[in-house]
């Protein structure tokens, strides 16, 4: 994907893009090509790929929610900086939260939000477990991209989800994952809303927005610690 069909494909999302966010965007690549160098960040690196696979893939989340409102959202296992930052980027009134494990991410994170002079947007260094039990009903939006089953990301995003807002999961394909994750969801007094299917242009593999609402508060014993989660997936 070029730099002009990606105009023009995000254009079909409903997304306008102006030259200063084109310009954050590459430089944003360049600062992900820079980085992986030496930090495992991402496999795709060919600037095609990245603008299809990464950019175009994060903004998506358009096809399922109204990014247009103020929303605070949280992108969970934020990695490499997807959804989270090209999010910023293309929609910067949102409140951003990247939330990663690994502190060398965090500092890459925070590296991309300085250079691209990027504000109400933070990178936090935590278990996502451990963050989610101390910012209960905190986020509109809870986004997760490719981190884990969805049975275990729900129980550790929902309970950060307010009451009325939205867990999206972003996968390539989870009808097994759907079926599974339905125990957790009702314990959670959250809801599958529904699945939006799609290609991807040009190349045509299969993605997945999974939109669950949250209807009523979550018990205060979720989410358990990552043992007994681990535990009760054996």
């Amino acid at each position: 994907m070029t730099e002009q069909q990606f105009i023009e494909e995000v254009s079909k999302l409903g997304i306008t893009l102006s030259e200063g966010q084109l310009k954050q965007l590459n430089q944003f690549y360049e600062i992900l090509i820079e980085t992986n160098q030496y930090m495992n960040l991402t496999r795709i690196t060919d600037k095609k790929d990245v603008y299809l696979k990464h950019f175009y893939d994060s903004l998506t989340l358009a096809k399922v929610v109204d990014l247009n409102q103020e929303w605070t959202l949280c992108d969970v296992g934020s990695g490499a900086g997807f959804p989270g930052i090209v999010l910023k980027i293309v929609f910067p009134h949102l409140k951003i939260t990247l939330l990663d494990a690994l502190q060398k991410r965090v500092r890459y994170l925070n590296k991309v939000i300085e250079e691209l002079h990027l504000s109400d947007i933070e990178a936090i260094h935590a278990r996502s477990e451990d963050y989610a039990r101390e910012n209960r009903e905190k986020f509109s939006i809870v986004t997760a991209r490719a981190v884990a089953s969805l049975k275990v990301l729900a129980e550790i995003t929902v309970p950060m989800v307010k009451v009325g807002g939205l867990f999206l999961a972003m996968k390539a394909s989870a009808e097994e994952e759907v079926q599974e994750s339905q125990e957790i969801l009702k314990k959670l007094n959250a809801k599958i809303d529904k699945i939006e299917q799609f290609l991807l242009p040009y190349e045509e593999s299969k993605r997945q927005i999974i939109v669950i609402k949250k209807e009523k508060e979550s018990p205060s014993n979720y989410p358990r610690t990552m043992d007994k989660i681990k535990k009760d997936r054996a």
